[in-house]
């Protein structure tokens, strides 16, 4: 068997050699297409842009959770359309980390030499599905499986209270992180403003050049940050182009094989991409039991260990996909980078301007990725998170081939409970003075104030969440000051007539 230049063979070297992308926008509803043949027509594609015949050799088939439609077993729905029998057929839980973690999986089997042909694919026909159910158009789709256990998603893992609150789902989570980052940072709440405004131009600028967007538009920073009737505030400081767009109709996949066997099918040698190695890690599920919210242990780890790959300089990769369902996570993650604010986080889009099939947009990304790197590229990060700011994982891509053979242990996991501080009690009551950790406002559909709810660091240093209803003013100005942030400051916590405990600046 013959080997690359470092001697490892070339049936045990992972590499991508074909990408495949398809966006339905149906003129009727009925005609809209189901994920699942969203799924087979995205593998087709990609093995159309292989070059080779390779879908009926698929022994590793990994297939992204979606929400959009229930089957029951698509995995092996979908491998009978393509007439494979992979010994590997999964079809995985919820995480917008999910796509790099098969990609990379499946390039660990190759490099083990489990299989030759490994694909990952992903769809989501949330679009279509969302408009029959408001007309009352029955889909001629695949029977929806009601006797199937809907997907655990985030909000299975948090507390009581935090449902209570309203601060249990992404879009109101993600602004913690927000708040207590940009304090950190020393930013002023207009400066943070300023910043994500640029960052998702940019990302908006790029999906506006991607035929594979659901958003073809650019926006400036201030169309993007500043409320409008069709632009309203959803959770501060998010207005709706600020967040994920899951209203889309979109499939796509991957296909890998061993370096051995791209070449014996007759793969050319340009839609060759490599796969280098990657890391995971992750955060606590339940994100009240994080130590604090102006970095992710997690996140620094797996980036600092994909840098490693490449001399420990982020700067050495000439295209980067940072997972962007909002702007704090690619602000974390290239200050981890080392990179300034000027950076090129996406060859995508974003998940609000390209458009977020949930837990696919990897997949998306990773095609992406492979055509810049086969066009004029060498090395490429790929970053995906899920949860809330709780799973992560990174893959390295490269036109050149590997100097060594793929490493199995991938987890950094001991790296970030290494960098892990005390995690504070969290109590359901509190009385005294409190101090702001975290914050956010959250709004009705009709543009005005529903309530306030921030994280809150008691007096003996206990962590609790409180309450500022709509009609406390006062602390709400505070919390919106453009030119101060509320982080730090006190101010006394008592108890509503629901039981449930409220902050009130002093």
């Amino acid at each position: 068997m013959a080997t690359n230049g470092s001697g490892t063979r070339e049936d045990r070297i992972p590499v991508i050699v074909g990408v495949g992308e398809i966006v339905d926008r149906p003129n009727e509803i009925a005609a809209g297409l189901e994920p699942l043949a969203l799924l087979e027509e995205a593998l087709r594609r990609a093995e159309a842009d292989s070059g080779a015949k390779l879908l009926g050799d698929i022994q590793s088939l990994d297939v992204v959770s979606f929400v959009s439609w229930r089957y029951r077993d698509p995995e092996k729905l979908l491998a009978a359309r393509i007439g494979a029998k992979p010994a590997h057929c999964y079809y995985g839980p919820v995480g917008g980390e999910s796509p790099i973690r098969y990609l990379h999986e499946a390039a660990q089997r190759i490099a083990r030499g489990e299989c030759s042909v490994a694909a990952v694919c992903g769809a989501e026909a949330q679009s279509t599905a969302t408009r029959a159910e408001r007309a009352g158009i029955a889909l001629p789709w695949t029977p929806f499986a009601h006797d199937v256990e809907a997907p655990k998603r985030t909000a299975s893992f948090q507390r009581a209270m935090a449902v209570q609150l309203g601060v249990f789902q992404p879009i109101t989570v993600y602004p913690l992180y927000e708040s207590a980052t940009s304090a950190h940072w020393g930013q002023t709440p207009r400066e943070a403003l300023a910043e994500s405004g640029q960052l998702w131009s940019t990302f908006a600028g790029v999906a506006a050049q991607n035929p594979n967007s659901w958003l073809k538009k650019n926006f400036t920073p201030d169309q993007i940050t500043t409320p409008s009737p069709d632009n309203r505030l959803i959770a501060w400081p998010y207005t709706k182009l600020m967040v994920a767009n899951p209203s889309v109709n979109m499939g796509g996949a991957l296909i890998l094989t061993s370096l051995a066997k791209a070449r014996a099918a007759g793969v050319p040698e340009d839609r060759i991409v490599y796969a280098l190695g990657g890391a995971s890690a992750e955060e606590p599920r339940d994100y009240l039991n994080r130590d604090q919210f102006f970095e992710s242990h997690s996140q620094n780890a797996v980036l600092k260990a994909a840098m490693d790959l490449v001399k420990g300089d982020g700067k050495k990769f000439d295209a980067i996909e940072l997972y962007s369902c909002f702007p704090v996570v690619p602000k974390m993650a290239r200050r981890t980078l080392g990179l300034g604010p000027d950076v090129q986080p996406t060859v995508t889009g974003g998940l609000t301007f390209f458009g977020a099939p949930l837990n696919t947009y990897m997949t998306h990304a990773a095609c992406a990725m492979v055509r810049k790197l086969r066009k004029d590229d060498k090395l490429g990060l790929l970053y995906g998170q899920g949860g809330f700011v709780t799973k992560h994982h990174a893959l390295v891509l490269s036109r050149e081939a590997p100097k060594q053979a793929m490493a199995q242990d991938t987890s950094v996991q001991a790296e970030a409970d290494r960098n892990r501080r005390k995690v504070p009690d969290f109590v359901t009551e509190a009385g005294g003075k409190g101090k702001v950790e975290a914050f956010t406002v959250i709004y009705r559909g009709n543009g005005e104030i529903g309530h306030g709810a921030a994280m809150l660091r008691t007096e003996d240093d206990r962590r609790t969440l409180g309450r500022i209803p709509a009609t406390d003013q006062k602390t709400l100005a505070h919390l919106l000051n453009m030119d101060r942030t509320p982080v730090g400051s006190l101010g006394d916590i008592v108890t509503a007539e629901d039981g449930l405990p409220e902050w009130r600046v002093a």
